[in-house]
């Protein structure tokens, strides 16, 4: 089997990359940053959306595994102390695939420039450069309302917990493959309305978005934000691939809802 590892760059997840590294050679394994089997996350959740960024490419081909050198992560399952079990379980134990769905971005320019695709693991939140975002919403064709705010998120269900959550969106289990379209801020009075509520689409349903006025927005994929211009048209729906994790023991998703939002 190949492995790679990646790490959050500090002291301790560069030191259990640099360990990790040895007891799996020491199995027989062979290390390979460029097409690994396995790649081992070390460091946070942040870490393992880089790594699910850096291997995009190559996605029905590597799972991913996590180990958390912080708080409790809900893609990073394992400790610095479980280090050696980890180990002696991906060089001998079969593991078990899980996966989750995607979110797919296209971004489509006016005067027929070329589009863009981007994948995210997390959300996609669009903003206006530097003032109120105003987008016509669709809905599998249709148009939905004219959302004047701040900004929309739209989030994978493995998602959902993070930025999604703090906009008041709903915690979705990641075995149901949707998404979700919250709102930032809008702006609702006599003259202007939005439905106000998150809303969560099916897999077979697609969300545009279409500028009123000002064609120039920030848009973020996971930890990236990027300034597109001219833009036509930004089309969500539910990606064809799927990040695939190893599993090699039961990572329960509401016990880690309840760990890390209800527990003291």
């Amino acid at each position: 089997m190949k492995f790679a590892i990646t790490s959050k760059g500090d002291a301790k997840s560069n030191a259990l990359m640099h360990k990790i590294r040895n007891y799996l050679t020491d199995f027989k394994l062979t290390y390979d940053e460029n097409e690994p089997d396995i790649v081992i996350s070390v460091g946070g959740d942040g870490t393992l959306l880089y790594a699910f960024h850096r291997y995009s490419g190559r996605l029905d081909k590597t799972a991913f595994v996590g180990v958390h050198t912080g708080h409790l992560g809900f893609y990073a399952d394992w400790t610095p102390d479980e280090i050696e079990k980890l180990v002696i379980a991906i060089a001998r134990t079969p593991y078990q695939i899980i996966e989750y769905p995607l979110l797919e971005a296209i971004i489509r320019y006016q005067h027929g420039g070329k589009e863009t695709r981007y994948l995210a693991l997390n959300e996609s939140t669009v903003k206006s450069v530097d003032s109120t975002l105003v987008m016509d919403v669709e809905i599998r064709g249709e148009h939905f309302e004219r959302f004047r705010g701040d900004g929309l998120c739209v989030s994978t269900p493995s998602g959902s917990t993070a930025y999604n959550k703090a906009l008041g969106g709903a915690i979705l289990h990641p075995s149901i493959r949707a998404l979700q379209l919250a709102e930032m801020a809008s702006i609702n009075n006599r003259v202007f309305r939005t439905v106000g509520s998150p809303l969560i689409l099916p897999a077979h349903h697609t969300c545009m978005l279409k500028p009123v006025n000002r064609p120039d927005f920030l848009v973020t994929i996971d930890h990236l934000t990027i300034l597109h211009k001219d833009v036509k048209s930004i089309q969500y729906r539910v990606a064809g691939e799927k990040i695939r994790f190893a599993r090699f023991r039961p990572f329960p998703f509401w016990k880690r809802v309840h760990d890390s939002f209800v527990s003291n």
